[in-house]
């Protein structure tokens, strides 16, 4: 089976600091695969390639096979590669409903005017008003996102990608920010996305990550340490001794 999402070799270098090293990973359609590692091991940056917000200095990303590495973002996006950010960026000033209507409208085609209401576009309303549903937000629908709850504020951010209709989304920590007793709201949705989406996600907290993942990938100092299930995962000596802070056993 042709992955969904795959990177060749991805290397990035700042100057003389290499923040990417010789990256391959790979994603079939519907995996659910966490990215972890240290403060500093480079995840953010090979989110930040994968997307397009970096340009590598060497390697490959495929998306369902074909190489979109010399793509701008926004045609990454068209192609069904969506993401979320450790900082959410919404219309704060927006309703819930309002934000996830522009997200429809962009991918249709049908972007609003400036000078036209929501409103207008009764299809992109409809539409996202099913996503808010499923992510149990429409009885905020009206509510300004200025107004939410932190941790659903993270919900709308998830809802906006799911308006791009992915066939891959990139989760960027998203229960960062999100007080303890909310944290339970984005694990719920995260385990509710949808079967057909690839689903990479970068994460600290691993209750989150033994939750979710089938497979996760550990990046130290921009390379990938290994690679495995959960529990060869949480088993492995290196991860103990590198990323959980434990002595291993060797």
């Amino acid at each position: 089976m042709t992955p969904i999402l795959a990177t060749n070799g991805l290397t990035k270098n700042f100057g003389a600091l290499a923040v990417t090293r010789n990256v391959s990973l790979s994603l079939a359609p519907g995996a659910r695969h966490a990215l972890i590692g240290p403060n500093g091991a480079g995840k953010t940056t090979l989110i930040n390639l994968i997307t397009g917000v970096l340009t590598p200095d060497h390697g490959q990303v495929l998306l369902g096979g074909e190489d979109v590495s010399a793509l701008p973002q926004g045609r990454r996006v068209k192609r069904g590669l969506a993401r979320t950010f450790q900082i959410n960026q919404l219309f704060r000033d927006l309703s819930v409903l309002e934000n996830v209507v522009m997200s429809v409208s962009e991918r249709t085609g049908g972007a609003l005017k400036f000078w036209q209401r929501a409103s207008a576009n009764r299809a992109a309303i409809d539409e996202a008003m099913d996503i808010l549903d499923r992510l149990a937000l429409a009885e905020h629908a009206l509510t300004r996102v200025s107004e939410l709850a932190y941790g659903r504020q993270r919900l709308v951010e998830i809802a906006i990608t799911l308006a791009q209709k992915p066939r891959v989304l990139l989760l960027d920590e998203p229960a960062a920010g999100v007080p303890s007793a909310e944290s339970h709201i984005i694990l719920d949705v995260i385990d509710g996305l949808p079967d057909d989406i690839a689903v990479l996600i970068i994460e600290h907290d691993m209750d989150i990550v033994f939750r979710f993942a089938k497979s996760i990938t550990v990046l130290v100092s921009g390379g990938i340490l290994v690679e495995g299930t959960p529990e060869e995962i949480a088993r492995d000596p290196q991860v103990k001794a590198v990323y959980l802070g434990e002595q291993a056993d060797v």
